[in-house]
């Protein structure tokens, strides 16, 4: 797999949990939950903070999660296709996410099942 997206900021379970004011078990809840999607980068599990919206998880990212598991998307095919550009969407899917476009997102991710 390609360094996925490496100018982005990655954050660590115990640095995620400070931001979110929360513990680590809980945040690992929300990654078990499918609220957060985290992979290991050099050994660390790591969530892009992209994919939090201020102090949140952002809550668009959930339903994609689950739906690209679904289509048996493993953690790391997950995050690469959420932060690599997507020639349909002219921008990585977790940019067209922030961007409001939720319903063309999944619907791309759909059409890859």
């Amino acid at each position: 797999m390609s360094d996925i997206s490496s100018p982005r900021t990655w954050l660590t379970i115990p640095d995620l949990a400070e931001r979110l004011g929360s513990t680590p078990g809980k945040v690992r809840k929300l990654i078990e939950e499918g609220a957060l999607l985290a992979i290991r980068r050099d050994g660390v599990l790591s969530v892009p903070e992209v994919f939090l919206a201020g102090n949140l998880p952002l809550s668009e990212l959930r339903g994609t999660i689950i739906l690209l598991g679904d289509s048996g998307f493993s953690n790391d095919e997950m995050m690469q296709w959420l932060l690599e550009p997507e020639d349909s969407l002219d921008a990585a899917p977790i940019d067209a996410l922030l961007a409001g476009r939720k319903a063309e997102v999944r619907r791309v991710a759909q059409a890859l099942a």
